[in-house]
């Protein structure tokens, strides 16, 4: 069993290192715009400068687009409080456009959105951002996003979607147009949404005319589906999937391994789009013994720098996207990427006992996405979630009121959950209804994961000896 497991890890190390080269990664022409202005990480560590004409560059196999290996995912752009007094939230536009402006000035030019994204206010958001700035400095990419339970899936209701991005992106051609979350719902809710109704045939049209220039689809759900449309005689131009080094050969939910996945992309000479390098942040987040292993190798990186590594190391991925609200991020991906250092085979190994460290984490696989919002009776489902993990990745997760550091453990849980969480919003407030359930990426137990967070909590609050 030990020499299977041995040869399997083997296997998986060969197929990984087969993808690279070096010939894929060309360095950019310089960019007039911000002067390097950051030395500071996202996690408080020395990065260096962050370069303005270092960007590693994808090319197009299909379309000879030369694509920034990191690419900006516009899923979650900041928000701000209106103006009004009404308490309402909007797109915080002018931090917005800030980041686009220095993200386009530090090289890349890969911008990932979709009607659904930020409420529906990405498309408005990054079309205003973009529309500043030259139409050759950026690729646009955006979905048709009627994968969703209440979404029609008429031919009608999916041409307008198509023509809203355009008129709220404020283009008259899309760069790279996705079928959306494929999988999901089996080959049936596939055949529904995009071969019952035409609206393939429709989007075909649109790429031969010009307005699409590259057709493509983003991965989530069973196998079945992917399987389907590389087999189905069509040349994808693109396809966007999960990647990241637990998902390489651990994926869970409504993942596959990220292995098998890129494995019959290369196949078919289908350039890969990269989702959650971080998996959901988890990845910039490590426990301290998966950290300190990293650390004895690179004691100047930081956990992000060495996931999106990994990620844009396989020759065959295109772009590497990253939703980046905060400027300091930005830099830091920047810098990773300026130009990129491929992972090593020694990194590898390292990153291989990472992953066996966090596969026995007692940690929740969620990424945040999102998709499970709005809860029914107002849980702030990520946000529970997020602040558990803190907990798990900082090693305060308490095994026993015995425990030394049971003191300072007990009050960084609770003043933590408190000030993150508003009280009506924990997990106490879960009635189990399971609505939530079926929108879950990651396949995550809610209700019961909910429960157990719960009963953590006033284990603690009560001060009872579990």
């Amino acid at each position: 069993m030990e020499n299977k497991d041995k040869n399997r890890k083997e296997l998986s190390r060969r197929n990984f290192f087969k993808t690279l080269g070096a010939g894929s990664v060309v360095t950019a022409t310089a960019f007039v715009g911000c002067k390097p202005n950051n030395t500071v990480s996202a996690e408080g560590g020395s990065i260096g400068e962050v370069p303005t004409d270092k960007m590693a560059y994808r090319v197009n196999p299909h379309t000879g687009d030369r694509v920034s290996l990191l690419g900006y995912g516009c899923m979650r752009w900041p928000l701000r409080q209106k103006t009004d007094g009404s308490g309402e939230e909007e797109v915080d536009q002018d931090t917005v456009n800030d980041l686009v402006d220095y993200a386009i000035a530090h090289g890349v030019n890969y911008f990932d959105t979709a009607p659904v994204y930020v409420r529906g206010w990405s498309e408005t958001a990054t079309g205003i951002a973009l529309k500043r700035h030259p139409r050759d400095k950026f690729f646009i990419a955006t979905k048709m996003s009627n994968h969703r339970a209440d979404a029609s899936r008429s031919l009608e209701a999916g041409i307008a979607m198509y023509r809203k991005s355009m008129r709220d992106l404020q283009v008259d051609y899309l760069d790279y147009y996705l079928l959306h979350g494929v999988g999901l719902g089996g080959m049936d809710d596939l055949k529904k949404r995009f071969f019952d109704n035409g609206l393939l045939d429709f989007l075909l049209e649109e790429r031969k005319a010009g307005r699409i220039r590259n057709l493509g689809w983003s991965y989530h759900g069973e196998v079945e589906v992917f399987d389907y449309l590389l087999a189905m005689g069509i040349q994808w131009d693109f396809v966007q999937i999960q990647l990241n080094y637990i998902d390489w050969q651990h994926a869970s939910g409504w993942n596959t391994n990220a292995e098998y996945l890129l494995g019959e992309l290369e196949k078919k000479n289908v350039p890969a789009v990269i989702m959650e390098p971080l998996l959901g942040g988890r990845l910039s987040r490590l426990s301290t013994p998966a950290a300190n292993l990293l650390k004895e190798l690179r004691p100047q990186d930081s956990a992000a720098s060495w996931a999106f590594r990994y990620a844009g190391t396989p020759e065959s991925v295109l772009t590497v996207l990253s939703g980046m609200v905060y400027m300091e991020h930005l830099q830091e991906n920047i810098r990773t990427y300026s130009p990129l250092e491929p992972i090593s085979e020694t990194e590898y190994t390292a990153l291989e006992k990472v992953t066996n460290i966090m596969m026995n984490d007692d940690y929740i696989e969620c990424t945040e996405c999102q998709y499970c919002m709005p809860c029914p009776y107002g849980v702030n489902i990520p946000g529970v979630f997020g602040h558990y993990n803190r907990i798990i990745s900082a090693g305060q997760r308490l095994l026993s009121a015995k425990d030394k550091n049971y003191r300072e453990a007990r009050r960084a849980f609770l003043i933590g959950y408190d000030r993150s969480i508003p009280k009506l919003r924990q997990s106490n407030h879960c009635i189990g209804c399971d609505i939530c359930k079926p929108h879950c990426p990651q396949a995550i137990d809610i209700p019961n994961e909910m429960r157990r967070i719960d009963l953590y909590t006033e284990q603690l609050k009560q001060k009872i000896n579990f």
